[in-house]
């Protein structure tokens, strides 16, 4: 059974995003910062990382992008997860090949689908 990576150095984000993926049956882990990220990537590969891009050393975009840019992990689905929700945020985040980006405070519901539809 794969799970979801959940990458966020806030503690109230990762509990909001990780009791709404655990409600529907979805393992999950966390990492506080992409560094960690990268070493649990690893280790063992996850179905699906939602991403915040304000953390603490490289920011999300720039692991977005390492992760996407290797051929051991460009397959791995991502979710951008961002206070920044302006629409060149947006665009910004999917030219560093993320699958999609869904702005903070997150949207449950639409979190959710679309963590079901990526790892369908």
């Amino acid at each position: 059974m794969g799970y979801t990576l959940i990458v966020d150095d806030s503690a109230t984000e990762r509990s909001i995003i990780s009791g709404c993926l655990k409600e529907v049956g979805i393992n999950v882990s966390v990492a506080l910062s992409g560094e960690e990220a990268l070493e649990k990537i690893q280790q063992d590969s996850p179905d699906l990382i939602v991403l915040d891009i304000v953390l603490p050393g490289r920011s999300g975009f720039e692991i977005c992008r390492e992760l996407k840019g290797s051929a051991n992990t460009n397959k791995i689905p991502i979710i951008l997860c961002s206070t920044k929700g302006t629409e060149m945020d947006k665009f910004w985040g999917m030219k560093q090949g993320a699958d999609a980006y869904i702005p903070k405070p997150i949207d449950q519901t639409e979190l959710i689908s679309k963590v079901k539809e990526l790892i369908a």
